[in-house]
């Protein structure tokens, strides 16, 4: 506790912050972007170009109430698999705009819970996704799991389709902090869902933890990042900020707001989670992520060919991503696009679309967006950037981030970064603060006070 920043550095830093998983935000989305330009920017990318693939799942069998994805519980499984119908007769509406043998270099699904789709849906849509396009033979096949219901039958048929990565939430193994947030899983349950993911073939795993939650303590989450990383082994790890968006997700006013540990709490957890995991023998990796030395993902991270996307960090290098089904966010280099949040309306809009498709909002990206978005990338992925040499790239002004200059001599100041001429670099202690840092690039960052994302810290 006494290596934290003092309380002045706390309330500087404080406030909301986006994640910056993209640049603009998902908060910049809205109407005026959506189905059409989905359709014009898919057949604009350039043939023989790889995009990667990201199929959303909305549906879980338990909801924990700290989540803020776009899930529901739905038990009925003929539900589930129309569900799966519809991801399919999105994929034909994606590869009839590509062209026939898209190269693929990545397929991720997330949700949600994808295991909730039964098995003969899973493996309808994976053979779709194979037919459709030229999925690259070292290409990232990923799914979440959830090791509370992992059917017996799913891991080996996940292996069979090609499956390389899975990744699974752990939380915090503390049965308090658990019970509070609605997700009880016994560390047996979560040994015994990466033994059978093992053995059915699949080669890496992620671990998700967070710290914020209630009732979290310092000690606990450190024995939580120990027993893990000792235990389980992961290859990935991704250490989250538990996301405080009562006003967004309504499960979440059900948590014990009054057990929420504050700022300089979970700053501790988060440092005594870093130690735990980096004396196990793991690497950090941008803001959040955590991987073992000769893991693409550090292996990358020393290269300077880092990505982040919604999903997170990752190494995938396709300039486009498409995202199918409910809530789906598309990445091209023009803008974004969002699909149609609930499932329910979703349905109908592939319903009585059927040319169509069922994006509704998003953003036009400017000149400016794409400077900026690659500053923000190239500091969240590398913990240090030269704006001056990105903005010569980009034809800019040499004096097209002077605005910014007052916030970083204020981080240098407080031994956040480190400026070396017009470079950035982000020090150890500045690395949980790489959110604010970022903002000093963000043209669209709103003031402090305004409820668009969660906590910085």
């Amino acid at each position: 506790m006494d290596m934290l920043p003092p309380s002045d550095v706390l309330v500087r830093y404080g406030g909301n912050m986006p994640r910056y998983t993209s640049y603009p935000t998902a908060a910049q989305f809205d109407a005026s972007v959506g189905a059409a330009e989905a359709d014009a920017w898919l057949r604009a990318v350039p043939a023989g170009t790889p995009v990667s693939l990201y199929l959303h799942v909305p549906f879980c069998d338990v909801l924990c109430l700290f989540c803020g994805c776009n899930s529901s519980v739905v038990r009925d499984a003929d539900l589930r698999a129309a569900y799966a119908g519809l991801l399919i007769d999105e994929l034909h509406r994606v590869a009839a705009r590509l062209g026939a043998g898209r190269p693929v270099r990545h397929v991720q699904w997330g949700g949600g819970t994808p295991t909730t789709l039964p098995p003969e849906s899973m493996r309808a849509v994976m053979e779709t996704i194979y037919r459709l396009f030229a999925v690259e033979a070292d290409a990232e096949i990923a799914i979440e799991l959830d090791p509370r219901f992992l059917p017996d039958d799913y891991p080996p048929l996940l292996g069979a389709l090609g499956f390389n990565r899975a990744s699974l939430g752990v939380q915090d193994l503390d049965p308090a902090v658990q019970a509070a947030s609605g997700r009880v899983q016994s560390l047996e349950q979560t040994e015994d869902c990466v033994r059978r993911v093992r053995a059915a073939g699949i080669r890496s795993v992620n671990v998700d933890l967070i710290y914020g939650l209630p009732y979290q303590t310092v000690d606990g989450a450190g024995d939580t990042a120990l027993t893990v990383a000792e235990v389980l082994r992961p290859e990935r790890l991704a250490v989250f900020g538990y996301a405080h968006v009562p006003w967004k997700q309504k499960r979440q006013a059900l948590l014990p707001e009054a057990a929420l540990p504050p700022p300089v709490e979970r700053l501790a957890q988060r440092a005594r989670i870093d130690e735990a995991l980096r004396l196990s023998g793991y690497s950090a990796v941008g803001l959040d992520h955590y991987a073992r030395p000769d893991d693409a993902l550090c292996l990358a991270a020393a290269a300077g060919t880092l990505r982040r996307n919604f999903q997170g960090y990752t190494v995938d290098p396709a300039p486009v991503l498409v995202g199918v089904g409910a809530s789906a966010i598309s990445n091209f280099p023009q803008g974004m696009t969002q699909n149609v949040p609930a499932n329910a309306f979703y349905a109908r809009a592939m319903e009585t679309m059927p040319d169509s498709l069922p994006a509704v909002r998003g953003v036009c990206r400017t000149g400016d967006d794409r400077l900026r978005g690659e500053v923000i990338e190239r500091l969240m992925c590398d913990l240090q950037v030269d704006p001056a040499a990105i903005g010569a790239r980009h034809g800019a002004s040499t004096t097209w981030f002077d605005g910014a200059w007052p916030a970083l001599r204020q981080a240098e100041k407080d031994g956040l970064v480190v400026m070396d001429g017009p470079v950035v670099r982000v020090t150890e202690k500045g690395r949980p603060f790489l959110r604010n840092i970022a903002s000093v690039f963000d043209a669209h960052h709103v003031p402090a006070g305004v409820k668009r994302h969660a906590g910085a810290l």
